[in-house]
């Protein structure tokens, strides 16, 4: 395809690449989207089920509804796109990964830096005293009842290392911004490009390859654009930029 072997000489030429990427490449992982039909928004209100003040107001609603979510993404394993975004950070033509997602499966598959500008499921902490706790040791509490699950240490209310509605950005997403403004090129994969602020970093990279089944606003100024599923494409570009090394 000549769209492989464009995306791949972009790659190869950039001194700075960067991916960012969305709920689009962990479906083939077993993970649904959020905005396809058969997304997670198609059966709940996202705005208030996943927002900061149900977590502290209506602690109920948000572990009928938001939690769900979370617990979901553990077992998961990374995929095809994953590891050929990996394979690109080891032929050091990929110098980081941006990702809204939550399910760890970057870190899983290896890659760093891994910016998480959404935040992670690997961990919660107490909302008074900022304390640490294991996912898993935070699921054990909500499957006893523990609603909203305690801290031990303070009694304060425990909370997901996750970016909720409602929530600032976290640190991470200054860095995602500097690696977006230093970029030669940014492969975006499997993200609607239309969730701030993180949909205003592909303006900054000089170059802009979009793998993603639907369209997305940028599609008419990027360099390489393909409609398809990410992980075959993504493993036949990692392929393409490793002949022309």
């Amino acid at each position: 395809m000549d769209q492989i072997k464009k995306a791949a000489e972009l790659i190869v030429n950039g001194k700075y690449n960067v991916a960012l990427t969305g709920a689009g490449i962990s479906t083939e992982s077993g993970i649904p989207d959020f905005r396809s039909a058969s997304g997670y928004y198609a059966s709940m209100d996202p705005m208030a089920a996943l927002s900061r003040d149900t977590l502290l107001y209506n602690p109920k609603r948000f572990y009928n509804e938001g939690y769900r979510i979370l617990e979901d993404l553990a077992g998961k394993e990374p995929n095809k796109g994953h590891k050929a975004l990996k394979k690109l950070q080891d032929l050091n033509k990929l110098q980081g990964i941006i990702t809204q997602n939550i399910d760890n499966l970057h870190t899983r598959a290896g890659s760093a830096p891994v910016y998480e500008v959404h935040g992670e499921t690997r961990g919660v902490h107490c909302n008074e005293c900022n304390g640490p706790l294991t996912f898993e040791a935070y699921k054990e509490k909500v499957h006893k009842g523990e609603i909203p699950p305690k801290c031990d240490i303070c009694g304060g209310m425990l909370r997901p290392n996750v970016v909720m509605f409602g929530d600032m950005m976290p640190p991470a997403f200054e860095k995602a911004y500097d690696a977006a403004k230093r970029a030669d090129v940014m492969i975006v994969v499997g993200s609607s490009l239309q969730v701030a602020p993180v949909s205003y970093l592909p303006q900054f990279a000089k170059s802009l390859i979009i793998v993603n089944k639907e369209r997305t606003p940028y599609d008419r100024d990027a360099d390489v654009v393909i409609h398809e599923g990410c992980g075959e494409i993504l493993t036949l570009i990692s392929e393409e930029v490793e002949k022309l090394l």
